[in-house]
Order: C-alpha cells, then sequence, then structure tokens
C-alpha cells in the first residue's frame, strides 16, 4: 500500500504532515522533515497495531510511503 503524506507550512512556521490513507495521522514538526519523520512513525504505528489485532488486509503487508 503506498501512503501519500501532505505536507504544509502553517502561519507561525510549524510544519503539518498528514498521512490521507489513516484518518487521524497528522503531526506536527518544527522542519518539513522532522514533519515527514513523525508521520512516518506514527503510520508504521498505526500499522503495527492493526497488525497485532489482526485488522491487517492484504495491501498492507507492503508499505512505502509518496509525499505529495
Amino acid at each position: 500500500m503506498n501512503f501519500t503524506i501532505e505536507i504544509e507550512r502553517e502561519e507561525d512556521g510549524r510544519w503539518i504532515a498528514e498521512v490521507m490513507e489513516l484518518p487521524g495521522v497528522l503531526v506536527y514538526g518544527q522542519t518539513r522533515d522532522e514533519a515527514v519523520a513523525k508521520v512516518q512513525a506514527l503510520a508504521l504505528h498505526v500499522v503495527a497495531d492493526r497488525l497485532e489485532h489482526g485488522e491487517v488486509t492484504p495491501d498492507l503487508m507492503s508499505v512505502s510511503f509518496i509525499a505529495a
């Protein structure tokens, strides 16, 4: 599954990154790179939690990220 990361800069200078395919996976970072790294880590935690609870679908067996 490819996850799309949407990245924007807020008026206060912080960066916000969101994984569009995983509702609620949204983070702030002081830099663009920090926001991307944090959102990837959070997305992987969500996928791992789904695996632990048997909520996995075949498309989650391979994960990659695409910055939009």
